[in-house]
């Protein structure tokens, strides 16, 4: 009771930012808080991601199904729940005898669907555990979120006991005030009697490829990665020396030579501009096999490989921003669908660059060919009689149908039968065309058939999930919008790079036009310059009252040097009321 009251009080000065003594929070414990901070999940509630129908037809829960069973049985009408989760965090499956501890689970969404990732449920048993990567009991108010104060548990992540990876996580919860010391104890044997009816459960096959990809990775100083229909092994070399794009292509050049049968070497270029010799040899049970990559000096002397997988040798597009690896894999593929003139759908959310990209891959390809776009949002009704028009004309090479999620049924189909005569009228020389749809739009109309005269489709990535390449639009677009004469400073920059940006490139631009017509157009941008948006990562989307109300808090952190009680004062609230406002709106005090 006293280490829970010492717990409690901790918290509360962590959530007010108040100085934490440390021989009143456990260090992981504390670790944890300043994690669920920083991702700025809010204390006073939990929101959870939900997968409706999770799929359970999986290794780990066939395994683990006769392990959870006995437990359960074992423990007779405890109250404690048994929990296993995958490697996220979502929650797969739930045993609880006791009907009142089973009923508030319910009430904090700890059921099956629902991820206890500690990036969405903060400091618990089951995220901390995943977070860490072993074992981890959290008791009572060590919990972030308040709804789970009433709660122990205590968590342990299950290895699989070929490759060694995490692939899910034990927990046991029960009531704070029932929570015992075997508890730990318990998740622990229990995740390791999983992790035996695991290794029981293996194939051959994967007990062949992992002693294989032993016996090279030994043998062989080069990178090795060892390849199943559900295993993937790689060894340091291979994980430090390519990145995600490499991988992804040299698990496509494998691919096909394990289904030719060659054992071949080839030579061949990969996303990053690097070139590399990449074998394969099948493991003799089944259809997996060892790849063994090792830098080339250039392409000239081995066979290449005539497969679609190579890149083009290009590394970025014109006009185009940005270097992280999502952005040039989409870039690269857009680009090799308009090379091949093979259309393409491009999907993504609002402001993303979809017309960018296709444009930049026309003028790559076509740099003197006509290059036009039809808005469907912007033409209303008669977009039919303008996408006839531009498709009669032969002189346009390519062109872009924006906003296809817009079209009702009579567009889908004046659409469709408009394809369908260009392809009649220029079977040879047919222009290229790219459609651009709004991936977050949820009555989106059915656009199965416009959709099969499109052989490919390219996810567009958001730009939280680029954010590194903010450094290199921010000095591009402030060039455009100050013509070279507006900066923007470190401490602004780092505001920009932590912003979540809902709208993407296109509402990054639209912010740093508001501060060149607002706030400066000379000189150095500084955080005070930016929009009250800019200056706080929530979430949630926010009402208009809201962010009126954020946008204030801000004014006065700003105006009072970051002294959030001078702020509240001013702004006539209670000193707790502005830490908990600052934390669910996600401000960053200046």
């Amino acid at each position: 009771m006293e280490d829970n009251r010492r717990a409690a009080t901790a918290r509360l000065n962590f959530l007010t930012l108040d100085p934490v003594k440390t021989q009143d929070v456990r260090p992981p414990i504390l670790a944890s808080w300043v994690r669920s901070r920083r991702w700025n999940l809010p204390a006073d509630r939990i929101t959870l991601p939900y997968v409706a129908d999770p799929d359970l037809d999986i290794p780990l829960t066939r395994s683990a199904a006769p392990v959870l069973r006995q437990l359960h049985q074992n423990l007779d009408g405890q109250p404690i729940s048994v929990i296993l989760t995958d490697r996220t965090g979502m929650v797969l499956e739930r045993l609880t005898a006791d009907t009142n501890l089973a009923r508030y689970l319910d009430k904090v969404f700890l059921a099956p669907g629902f991820s206890y990732a500690e990036e969405f449920a903060g400091t618990n048993g089951i995220g901390t555990a995943l977070e860490g990567g072993g074992p981890m009991h959290v008791f009572g108010h060590e919990h972030y979120a308040e709804d789970l104060e009433d709660l122990a548990c205590a968590g342990v992540p299950i290895k699989h006991p070929v490759n060694g990876k995490t692939i899910g996580a034990i927990d046991l919860t029960c009531w704070r005030k029932d929570a015992g010391s075997l508890l730990m104890a318990l998740a622990k044997t229990t995740a390791e009697n999983i992790r035996a009816a695991l290794l029981k459960d293996s194939s051959a096959r994967e007990l062949s490829l992992l002693q294989a990809y032993l016996q090279s990775s030994r043998r062989l100083g080069d990178m090795v990665i060892a390849v199943d229909d559900d295993l993937l092994l790689m060894n340091a070399k291979a994980g430090q020396s390519l990145d995600a794009s490499d991988q992804r292509a040299v698990l496509g050049y494998a691919a096909e030579m394990l289904a030719r049968g060659t054992t071949e070497a080839i030579v061949a270029e990969l996303p990053t501009g690097s070139w590399v010799r990449i074998m394969c040899r099948p493991v003799a049970s089944g259809g997996g096999g060892i790849i063994q990559i090792s830098p080339h000096s250039s392409g000239v002397g081995i066979r290449t490989p005539a497969t679609g997988h190579r890149p083009p040798p290009r590394p970025v597009l014109p006009g185009l921003v940005g270097r992280s690896a999502p952005w040039l894999g989409s870039s690269r593929e857009v680009d090799n669908a308009c090379r091949a003139g093979q259309w393409v759908v491009l999907t993504g959310e609002r402001g993303t660059g979809k017309v960018t990209l296709a444009r930049a891959a026309h003028h790559q390809n076509n740099p003197a060919g006509l290059f036009h776009v039809v808005d469907v949002a912007r033409v209303g009704g008669g977009f039919a009689a303008e996408l006839e028009s531009e498709l009669s004309d032969d002189s346009v090479q390519a062109l872009v149908i924006r906003h296809v999620e817009r079209l009702d049924a009579s567009g889908v189909d004046a659409t469709i039968a408009a394809l369908y005569d260009v392809l009649e009228r220029r079977p040879a020389d047919p222009p290229w065309i790219a459609l651009t749809l709004t991936s977050d739009e949820s009555d989106a109309p059915d656009l199965g058939e416009l959709l099969s005269l499109f052989p490919l489709t390219v996810e567009v990535p958001p730009l939280r999930h680029h954010i590194e390449d903010v450094r290199e639009l921010v000095p591009y677009f402030l060039n455009q919008l100050s013509h070279g004469e507006l900066t923007c400073g470190p401490d602004a920059m780092q505001q920009l790079m932590r912003s979540a940006w809902p709208g993407n490139t296109a509402e990054l631009c639209q912010m740093l036009k508001q501060v060149v017509v607002r706030r400066r157009r000379t000189g150095v941008i500084t955080p005070a310059d930016l929009p009250g948006r800019a200056q706080a990562i929530s979430r949630r989307s926010l009402s208009q009252l809201e962010a009126l109300e954020r946008d204030a808090i801000i004014r006065s952190l700003l105006a009072n040097d970051g002294h959030k009680g001078h702020a509240a004062k001013s702004l006539g609230m209670s000193r707790a009321t502005i830490y908990r406002k600052i934390h669910d709106y996600g401000i960053q005090p200046p």
